[in-house]
């Protein structure tokens, strides 16, 4: 009996071993929804409840991006907003890590500095155009500055909201080795503060794709979006959607990048 149920055993295990790992797909289930989404548009599209001027069949849209991209027209676009948001992400996240150390570390800085940006984070993007066509004119500085503002405020927020909320028993840790100040800053709280600069990091990627469509309303002539510009001008809503669509990609594989990123230091 007992050799009957270890053979029996022994068959579920190597069973078990030779059917896929779930987790292995579980990826897959993210493209539910959205294959949904695209059977809905293309029934919505061929049964006439939208017509083609007004939402074009997914199959246009693809042939569209296809075309510019086979033209060489849609990598220049792309390769121009990549560099913006990627200079944006990395100025604004620089001034972001340097405000919410200060005001992490300092109760009068946060006391002055922290009602101000508190307040600023609230202006919507497309507000501070006219302002930054003033101060900085049409040029590349002005876009760059813009998407930094939007990558600024979640570094700021979590990185500062982070600093102040390390656990106080690691502090009292820090003071039984007589840690310095120094060392206290460098080996127990900026440690500690890691998970939430990089959950601001992400947050500020994410805004940073929502401000480059205002920072390329600046006069641009290149970049995503002024290609979504270009579709509304020229009435055509299969340049428009596709642009839309390749905001939504590079946006969703950034913030895959920064995931993994954090799921390495993290330890996840």
């Amino acid at each position: 009996m007992a050799t009957t149920r270890e053979t029996g055993r022994a068959s579920a295990d190597a069973a078990a071993e030779t059917l896929p790992d779930a987790d292995r797909f579980r990826w897959l289930i993210g493209f539910v929804v959205p294959a949904a989404i695209v059977v809905a548009w293309h029934l919505l599209v061929a049964t006439g409840v939208f017509a083609a001027h007004q939402l074009p069949a997914p199959l246009r849209v693809v042939e569209t991006l296809y075309g510019l991209g086979a033209s060489g027209e849609l990598w220049g676009h792309v390769a121009i907003t990549v560099q913006r948001v990627f200079l944006g992400v990395l100025l604004g996240a620089s001034v972001g890590i340097a405000l919410g150390t200060l005001t992490g570390l300092s109760e009068l800085a946060a006391d002055l500095l922290d009602p101000l940006l508190q307040s600023l984070k609230n202006i919507p993007s497309l507000a501070w155009v006219p302002l930054f066509l003033l101060w900085f004119g049409i040029g590349e500085g002005a876009k760059v500055l813009l998407i930094a503002v939007g990558a600024f405020f979640p570094v700021y927020l979590n990185l500062s909201a982070g600093i102040g909320e390390v656990s106080e028993d690691l502090l009292e840790v820090a003071e039984v080795y007589d840690l310095g100040r120094i060392e206290s800053l460098r080996r127990v709280v900026f440690p500690a503060a890691v998970p939430s600069l990089l959950v601001g990091i992400r947050g500020g990627v994410g805004l940073a794709w929502m401000f480059v469509v205002a920072a390329e309303l600046i006069a641009a002539s290149e970049g995503i979006g002024f290609l979504l510009s270009d579709g509304r001008v020229l009435a055509r809503p299969d340049i428009i959607v596709g642009s839309i669509l390749l905001f939504a990609f590079l946006g969703n594989l950034s913030d895959l990048a920064v995931k993994e990123v954090e799921n390495r230091v993290v330890g996840r």
